[in-house]
């Protein structure tokens, strides 16, 4: 049986101009420098294996979704941009602005470290762009007790507006304080 090349990204790579690409502005994975020589190592002795993923957008241009450090290699060294001809593969997702964050998130974390900052960031986004908890939790693979301390870390009570709480704390009006 032959795969319909239009199921999945990854059967419609393209190239693109590495100058007509951005980094997104939400990614909150690092790599550390010994990691990212393994990466240029890797991409230096194997090539691109895999495409990065991308939005484009209306004006043209392509916003990365994943592979910012592969992206970032072919940047900061000349030989990877030379040999690739200043184009990087690319598949391209379209997805609305807090699934493009799910979808980053999701790929960062089967391989790499976020920065706490930057999550608490993305969780507030979200938050503010509508998406609920369930959604959160569903999109982006945290388990409820990560995604509470990161509410917490941000201490924007905004990300606690669609909560009940318990009236444990209440004032008894009837009772005289001294």
């Amino acid at each position: 049986m032959t795969k319909s090349k239009s199921t999945s990204p990854v059967y419609n790579v393209i190239g693109v101009p590495i100058d007509q690409i951005n980094a997104n502005a939400y990614n909150p994975n690092m790599v550390a420098p010994p990691e990212m020589e393994l990466l240029y190592k890797s991409i230096l002795e194997d090539g691109y294996t895999m495409p990065i993923v991308c939005y484009k957008m209306n004006d043209g241009r392509y916003e990365i979704v994943d592979g910012f450090h592969r992206y970032m290699v072919m940047k900061t060294h000349p030989d990877i941009y030379e040999r690739e001809d200043g184009c990087m593969p690319v598949v391209v997702i379209n997805k609305d602005i807090s699934n493009r964050m799910a979808s980053t998130i999701r790929h960062n974390r089967a391989r790499g470290s976020h920065s706490i900052e930057l999550m608490v960031n993305i969780v507030r986004d979200l938050v503010a762009a509508g998406m609920s908890d369930a959604w959160i939790l569903k999109n982006i693979g945290m388990d409820t007790d990560e995604l509470l301390r990161l509410k917490q870390i941000s201490g924007l009570q905004a990300l606690f507006a669609d909560k009940e709480f318990s009236t444990a704390w209440t004032i008894d009006s009837t009772r005289k304080y001294a």
